[in-house]
């Protein structure tokens, strides 16, 4: 990697810690899930509605947040969002009953969906195309890395005072973030202390496009690399979002974890999902140099090697240890995130930046959808079939996923960016 300066990294860093606090908050009612039915009452089934309306607004809101941002601009979009957000993780701590727990969580999946767009926005405006998937690796792996704290913060919640304080103080952060990010971000054509050297060095590995006014959603809708990774994430998603809204509960009601027990072991499946973010930004670059592929390909392939760990965590239900469950589940974590990182990348791979925001807003919006549909199918059969045949099922999904990605991304030796309508 050349040394052209490393204010590009410290925007991304600020990404980072963006989307670490976006990912406490929706964690941290997870971690706190055992406690909250126990203090509120709450069944599983009404945990599970509260997860779907979260995911529901986070869905219909993915392609207005990639619009708001296109046309605000990174910079003024995600401030407003990150504020709102912390302000309504903050309300969510006022509740008494899982209706508000729902309605304070939905209104965070509104705010919350700006978190990728924005990302990968930036990551499109500060880095050349041959890092991008090393950029989106390091922010993306926030998203776990708030999986990671929020159980130790939620017992240490608790201990001191109870799970509400938890809820404040993720989002009197976030909104601070905020405030720190509108202050600090700029486009590189506008940020005073880069040097000329990086900037040329950005500019010069990003490809001559041609400018466009106003995104087309229509068109955009239209086109076959956008069902290339819609439909993809549509069937990877479901896999997070359990990994995400269920953990700790899966294992209080499968294994009798206590609350000590997930501030312990909780958490570690994330911290594989943290390394499988990293590892995953840079496995393209190898494969390129391994296999002498495309870009394009290369990513394709980290999203096949995911698909394949993917089975692994599917296999849950067959052992009846505790420790190899939780042993499974951090394979899950590694090869999710490995795949995620590399799908979400493919959108800057393929869309020009006045509409790369919009584009992965709409690929979102169909990985929610899944996703809360499915957080709707755990809360009515967990209780029934268990959650084993569940995870099986999820591992099925992302096999389907690799396939009908090879099949709808075909790309050739003259073009990187396929360009087939339906």
């Amino acid at each position: 990697m050349r040394k052209t300066g490393h204010m590009r990294w410290f925007m991304v860093s600020l990404v980072t810690l963006g989307t670490v606090l976006c990912y406490l908050t929706r964690n941290t009612i997870s971690a706190a899930a055992p406690t909250l039915q126990n203090d509120l009452h709450i069944t599983t089934q009404q945990y599970s509605w509260i997860i779907a309306t979260f995911s529901a607004c986070y869905t219909i809101a993915q392609p207005i947040a990639g619009y708001i941002l296109d046309s605000l601009g990174t910079k003024m979009g995600y401030t407003i969002f990150g504020v709102l957000w912390g302000v309504f993780c903050i309300g969510a701590s006022f509740s008494t009953s899982w209706t508000g727990l729902a309605f304070f969580r939905g209104l965070g999946g509104f705010a919350e969906s700006a978190m990728i767009p924005a990302g990968l926005k930036a990551v499109t405006e500060w880095f050349p195309d041959r890092e991008r998937s090393v950029a989106v690796g390091y922010f993306n792996v926030g998203s776990s890395i708030g999986a990671v704290i929020a159980p130790p913060l939620v017992a240490w919640a608790i201990f001191m005072r109870d799970w509400r304080l938890a809820f404040i103080i993720v989002g009197v952060s976030s909104v601070l973030w905020a405030v720190g990010w509108y202050f600090t971000y700029n486009r590189p054509a506008k940020a005073k202390s880069l040097s000329n050297e990086e900037y040329l060095y950005i500019t010069g590995g990003q490809p001559e496009k041609e400018h466009v006014e106003k995104v087309r959603i229509g068109h955009l809708l239209k086109q076959r690399k956008f069902w290339g990774i819609a439909l993809p994430r549509f069937l990877a998603e479901p896999a997070w979002g359990t990994f995400n809204a269920w953990i700790p509960l899966f294992m209080v009601h499968t294994y009798g974890f206590s609350l000590k027990d997930i501030a312990m072991f909780a958490w570690i499946p994330m911290l594989f999902a943290d390394v499988g973010c990293i590892v995953g930004g840079y496995l393209p670059g190898m494969f390129q140099k391994l296999f002498g592929v495309n870009i394009i390909v290369s990513r394709k392939l980290v999203v096949t090697m995911g698909a394949a760990l993917m089975i692994l965590p599917g296999l849950v239900g067959l052992f009846g240890s505790p420790m190899v469950a939780i042993g499974l589940l951090c394979v899950g974590g590694f090869a999710h995130q490995s795949l995620s990182g590399a799908l979400i990348t493919l959108s800057s791979d393929m869309f020009d930046s006045n509409e790369v925001a919009t584009a992965n807003g709409f690929t979102g919006m169909a990985a929610w959808t899944a996703s809360t549909l499915f957080a709707l199918v755990v809360g009515a059969l967990a209780d029934t079939v268990g959650f084993s045949p569940l995870f099986a099922v999820l591992s099925g999904f992302d096999v389907v996923g690799a396939i009908l990605l090879w099949v709808l991304l075909k790309t050739t030796a003259q073009t990187l960016i396929p360009q087939e309508t339906f």
